[in-house]
C-alpha cells in the first residue's frame, strides 16, 4: 500500500533522477542531440522535477492528514510522470515519432493529480 512515507520517500528519490538526468542532457547530451530534441529532453526533466516535488509534498500531506484523496493524487502523479516525461525521454532516446502522441495523456493525468490535491486540501485540512 502506498503510504504517505512511502510517496514522500519516491518524490525525493524521483527529484534527485530528475537532478542527475538535467545534467546528463547539460553534459553528455548537449552535443549528441539536435537544439529541438534537447529541448524536448529539457521540457521531461523540467516536469519530472516539479511534478516529484508535487508528490514529496503529497506524501507529506497524506501523512498528516490520512485524506485518501491524496493517495489518489500521488498515484495519477506518478502516472503522468511516467506518460508525460517517460514518453519525452523515449521519445528523444530512439527518435520515435508516434511517442509524441501518448505525453497529452500524462498532461491530463497532471491536471487531475492537481485537482485530487485540491480537493484533498479542502477536504483534510482544518480551517
Amino acid at each position: 500500500m502506498l503510504t504517505g512515507k512511502k510517496i514522500a520517500v519516491y518524490g525525493a528519490i524521483l527529484s534527485g533522477l530528475a537532478v542527475v538526468l538535467g545534467a546528463f542532457g547539460a553534459h553528455a547530451l548537449k552535443e549528441v542531440l539536435t537544439p529541438e530534441r534537447l529541448e524536448t529532453y529539457k521540457t521531461a526533466v523540467s516536469y519530472l522535477e516539479w511534478h516529484a516535488l508535487a508528490l514529496l509534498g503529497v506524501g507529506i500531506l497524506l501523512a498528516h492528514t490520512g485524506e485518501r484523496l491524496f493517495r489518489l493524487a500521488a498515484i495519477t502523479l506518478l502516472l503522468g510522470m511516467l506518460f508525460f516525461s517517460g514518453s519525452l525521454f523515449v521519445l528523444v532516446g530512439t527518435d520515435i515519432g508516434w511517442l509524441g502522441a501518448i505525453t497529452p495523456f500524462g498532461g491530463v493525468l497532471f491536471i487531475a493529480s492537481w485537482m485530487l490535491v485540491a480537493l484533498g486540501l479542502h477536504r483534510g485540512l482544518k480551517n
